[in-house]
């Protein structure tokens, strides 16, 4: 697939930077939190707003213990509101996203605009980094694109968000003690510094450090392995376990792959992933959970279920074009 057969990336600084209130954001959440979605002019004022303050973050963004980490959502929306409800709600609670916010689930635009709103509206509560999912590429397959395109009647919407995309941190690092990254480790990669230095404002590549990042798994093996993925790679105990030495950590947390438990620890508790989307693409009968740190750092895995029936709306049914009619 081109990534840019859509003609080349909107270039926000183009855009005119209109003001943004607090009391604007506030109105905006409230609508998305009922998953109602906002104006296009409103998506792409949230946007220039949004990536001016993601230029500030780094790469391997710092997080403020106590905080909960979350994994992969995709779209989930109703089920994003259930782990608000069990986690507790933002400003509230300090919440380090791991990712993959769009695509497979009904409602990609809702989920990554109400997550985008909170990021700006409490930008110290709110640590966003970036999944393989946060891609042009990945995006125009998997749903988001189609999403945006049937809701908004333009790819406009989807060229804004896929733009902040690029300016999401690859990682985040917790007290200094628990490094958060949405996939895995990569053999381009022995220290966090190497991870600072990675220029991250572009569309995911297909090889490399950034891409090894958002696309390895955890495997029992010694070493590296080639992923089945077709990106990224497979990586083993001794690898987690030098990782963490050289750089001091206690934990890697992670997501990008389904865990019918929820989570699950590996390596003598070295590394743990977090998956958050419960039924995940509404049939795969699986638990979610988020991970708890207090200030001290000690883990609390809260388990949830999806969100009970009569609590999700009914995604609108696709018109169909005249001709079929």
């Amino acid at each position: 697939i081109n990534a840019e057969y859509m003609g080349s990336p909107v270039n926000l600084d183009s855009l005119w930077d209109c003001p943004m209130s607090e009391a604007d954001l506030d109105k905006h959440i409230e609508l998305l939190s009922g998953c109602q979605i906002i104006k296009e002019s409103e998506v792409k004022n949230l946007c220039i707003k949004a990536r001016e303050l993601l230029l500030e973050e780094g790469n391997v963004q710092n997080a403020s213990a106590p905080c909960t980490i979350v994994g992969d959502i995709h779209g989930q929306f109703y089920d994003l509101i259930e782990l608000f409800r069990v986690g507790g709600n933002i400003p509230d609670t300090n919440y380090v996203f791991m990712g993959d916010y769009v695509d497979r689930g009904f409602y990609s635009v809702e989920t990554f605009l109400l997550l985008l709103c909170l990021k700006v509206r409490y930008p110290d509560r709110v640590v966003l980094t970036r999944g393989n999912h946060e891609s042009r590429q990945i995006t125009q397959v998997y749903g988001f694109y189609d999403e945006c395109l049937r809701k908004y009647g333009s790819v406009n919407v989807w060229r804004y968000c896929t733009e902040v995309f690029d300016y999401l941190p690859l990682a985040a690092l917790v007290e200094d003690k628990v490094f958060c990254v949405h996939a895995g480790l990569s053999p381009s990669i022995n220290t966090l510094d190497q991870i600072r230095t990675i220029d991250r404002k572009q569309e995911v590549p297909h090889d490399g450090a950034m891409c090894d990042l958002l696309w390895s798994d955890p495997e029992d093996i010694d070493g590296w392995g080639l992923s089945p993925r077709g990106a990224g790679y497979l990586f083993g105990a001794d690898v987690v376990s030098q990782f963490n030495t050289t750089n001091k950590l206690d934990l890697i947390a992670r997501s990008h792959q389904l865990v019918m438990e929820g989570y699950k620890s590996m390596f003598g508790d070295a590394l743990v992933t977090v998956w958050s989307a419960p039924n995940y693409c509404y049939r795969c009968g699986n638990v979610a959970s988020i991970l708890e740190l207090d200030e001290h750092l000690n883990k609390n895995f809260k388990i949830f279920e999806a969100a009970p029936e009569g609590e999700r709306g009914v995604p609108a049914r696709k018109q169909a074009p005249e001709y079929f009619l």
